[in-house]
């Protein structure tokens, strides 16, 4: 009984009903099906409304009723087919709303676990007032630049030295708070090579709104390749660059009087 329901469980997933790929192609997938689906229940609905309001409009003769078959109070109707159109239209809703919510549950599960991918890239991603500091597994560290490959799985583990914080990158899809002794993890792929914005989606004091960093997406090569001339005491090309840009942000950020 138990391996039946395994198989049942799995059958979506084997079969490719479940989108698997990059958390936009996934997100963008759930949106497509809500559409789809939305779309066709609301032509269905009104299209149904508009065809009754034009059979029973005034004038037409349809649904004339003489007074001698009108009912009476407390007497039943008949003749409209012992609730069979009742019957059928909540069978299909019912049908159509557990299959989606199967669906998108077995859909988020895969986000939430992330792709089983041996090859993955761990980062530990650690936010502080105001700025994001990343740690790659050779232990070399920058200050608000993330740098990784495309098309390869990135596994962040998050966490702040300071106040709750939240990490998101908007292009993609990627979100997780960041909360004072404890550590929480999530994933991203991105597909291309290209320049992303991170950021700090959780108000975290004066200078939230600065709380920032690039993830610069790279070809696997050209990341490799700088990858290689890193180690844990040479974290400081990308920092300098960081450290200009909170100079010159600085400078923008308005004065607080104690």
């Amino acid at each position: 009984m138990v391996t039946d329901l395994v198989l049942t469980a799995a059958f979506p997933l084997q079969s490719g009903l479940v989108p698997r790929g990059t958390r936009e192609f996934v997100f963008e997938s759930i949106f497509e099906v809500f559409l789809l689906l939305g779309t066709l229940v609301g032509v269905v609905v009104v299209g149904y409304m508009l065809y009754n309001a034009y059979r029973y409009r005034s004038g037409s003769g349809n649904g004339h009723v003489d007074d001698e078959n009108r009912l009476v109070l407390g007497e039943l109707p008949s003749g409209s087919g012992g609730g069979r159109k009742l019957f059928t239209s909540f069978f299909m809703s019912m049908v159509i709303v557990v299959s989606l919510v199967s669906w998108t549950y077995l859909t988020l599960l895969y986000v939430e676990d992330g792709p089983a991918d041996d090859d993955s890239l761990d980062v530990a991603v650690e936010g502080y007032q105001f700025g994001w500091r990343f740690t790659y597994p050779n232990g070399h560290t920058t200050d608000g630049v993330l740098r990784v490959p495309a098309d390869r799985p990135v596994q962040l583990t998050i966490t702040t030295a300071d106040v709750f914080h939240n990490f998101g990158i908007t292009e993609l899809r990627v979100k997780s708070d960041a909360i004072p002794g404890q550590e929480t993890e999530t994933w991203f792929t991105a597909d291309e090579p290209g320049t992303y914005t991170a950021q700090c989606y959780e108000l975290c004091g004066v200078g939230h709104s600065y709380m920032s960093a690039e993830v610069i997406v790279m070809p696997p090569d050209e990341y490799e390749a700088w990858y290689a001339n890193t180690t844990a005491e040479n974290a400081t090309a990308d920092n300098a660059t960081t450290d200009s840009a909170t100079a010159n942000e600085s400078n923008l950020r308005p004065a607080v009087v104690p």
